[in-house]
């Protein structure tokens, strides 16, 4: 006889997977206590070394169903999500996605739909370090903010006038904190 399993995730012991659980019975899903698993910890940790999934897949058998809110619960990294529902599948569970309108993950549509969002998630994964060094090659060009050079001459002049630092700043139309920057440079 095939049984539902539930797993719910929070990173943060400020969050609560309750609502997760709420959600899963409010879409007509019947999770028994016992057989409901949740746990704070962070979706960077693979799914099968988390205390409480690990626990959970220990128990399921052959023609279970695991059934969670959002694909992210099982994990941040598509590879890990991958490997989780492969494992699971090969010992014969299925695994349902609610934020994937409950496709089984280990059917051949939900093979498809995982393969499609590995593909997307290694793209944007690329994007994310193609823009992370485009950024840091265009930051050492400018070597930062522009040196002021004119305003630091022009506060220093005027210190040397005998102004005061609130007087440079109406003479300047400069802010004080500009030109306490200003005031003491070489």
């Amino acid at each position: 006889m095939s049984r539902l399993f539930g797993y719910g995730r929070v990173s943060t012991t400020e969050q609560h997977t309750d609502n997760q659980l709420v959600a899963l019975n409010a879409r007509g899903f019947d999770i028994q206590p016992n057989r409901w698993f949740s746990e704070q910890i962070s979706g960077g940790v693979p799914a099968l070394q988390r205390p409480q999934f690990s626990r959970m897949a220990e128990r399921m058998e052959k023609g279970d169903s695991l059934i969670v809110l959002k694909l992210d619960r099982l994990g941040r990294d598509v590879q890990d999500v991958l490997a989780t529902v492969e494992h699971l599948a090969a010992e014969g569970i299925h695994v349902r996605s609610l934020d994937l309108d409950g496709v089984d993950l280990t059917s051949a549509a939900g093979k498809l739909q995982l393969t499609v969002l590995a593909a997307v998630a290694a793209f944007e994964r690329d994007r994310i370090k193609e823009r992370t060094r485009e950024g840091l090659a265009r930051s050492t060009k400018k070597a930062g903010r522009p040196v002021a050079v004119n305003t630091t001459k022009a506060v220093q002049q005027l210190k040397l006038e005998g102004m005061t630092q609130l007087e440079v700043t109406k003479r300047l139309n400069i802010s004080l904190p500009t030109v306490k920057r200003h005031w003491n440079k070489p």
